[in-house]
């Protein structure tokens, strides 16, 4: 479904948020007047969630919750949202927010469950951004609040620039079994020190974040060109490993969405 709004950060920014949206689902209540619901895979990092209407439901992996205000929601597991008419939403997808310079916060304490926004955000400039009058709009309150915060701490980027960096490279490269060891000699750091770095900045180990990556972009390819996918692009050693890691990626929601493929999937495990 292409009934979103989305800008891309630019400049520093794009070092803690991949883009800004919003749902643009007006003009579907009249084809889907009970709802309906959308999915989305595990991915690294989380969104700051505002909602600029009614009381919606999101799950995440297995759990369900009601929601009636904002909300921080890890990335780490599946979601799936619920829509009725009366809801918009606006989020923020970061791979790890500024607000760490101005607040002692470890992210891999929020990992299972919707949290409270309002000790991650400014109270004053969420407001100001939900009370705006398009996405634009917020979209600007928001970027210029957060690349202030960047701006103010520019020295204290190390961390993050070093997250960052092996994140796109590994996604570049599809070198996704690259040990948190060669990773943290690369960088002049002890494994210790790089894993707290990420755990902190994305709430997930180096691994469980590689991990993440490699069968989302495993799995992109297949739904968008499953003719010339082959499990060895990604690391994979043969059909039955790459089918193993993809279930245990999806969750039985996402797995009927993707039964053309699981099926295909099937066929080649049972013939290995």
């Amino acid at each position: 479904m292409n009934r979103y709004h989305r800008s891309i950060a630019k400049g520093p920014l794009s070092l803690f948020i991949d883009f800004f949206w919003e749902t643009d689902f007006d003009p579907l209540w009249d084809t889907h007047p009970d709802g309906f619901s959308d999915i989305l895979f595990p991915n690294i990092g989380y969104t700051y969630l505002l909602n600029l209407g009614t009381p919606f439901v999101m799950q995440v992996g297995e759990k369900k919750f009601p929601m009636r205000s904002d909300g921080f929601l890890p990335r780490n597991k599946a979601l799936e949202c619920y829509h009725k008419p009366g809801n918009r939403l606006f989020g923020i997808k970061f791979r790890t927010s500024p607000i760490i310079f101005e607040k002692k916060v470890n992210f891999s304490e929020y990992r299972d469950a919707i949290y409270p926004l309002s000790y991650l955000a400014d109270a004053g400039v969420i407001r100001k951004a939900k009370s705006a009058g398009s996405f634009e709009e917020r979209v600007t309150i928001l970027a210029g609040y957060f690349e202030e915060l960047v701006n103010q701490y520019s020295g204290s980027l190390q961390p993050i620039r070093v997250v960052t960096e092996i994140l796109a490279e590994c996604q570049q490269n599809n070198a996704f079994d690259v040990s948190v060891e060669e990773l943290a000699a690369k960088y002049k750091v002890s494994t210790r020190t790089l894993q707290r770095y990420f755990e902190m900045n994305t709430s997930i180990s180096t691994k469980q974040a590689l991990q993440i990556m490699r069968i989302r972009k495993a799995t992109e390819h297949l739904v968008n060109s499953p003719a010339d996918f082959h499990f060895s692009l990604y690391g994979y050693y043969d059909h039955s490993h790459f089918y193993k890691h993809l279930k245990q990626f999806l969750q039985k929601g996402t797995l009927a969405k993707l039964k053309p493929h699981i099926a295909l999937l099937s066929k080649l495990h049972k013939e290995v």
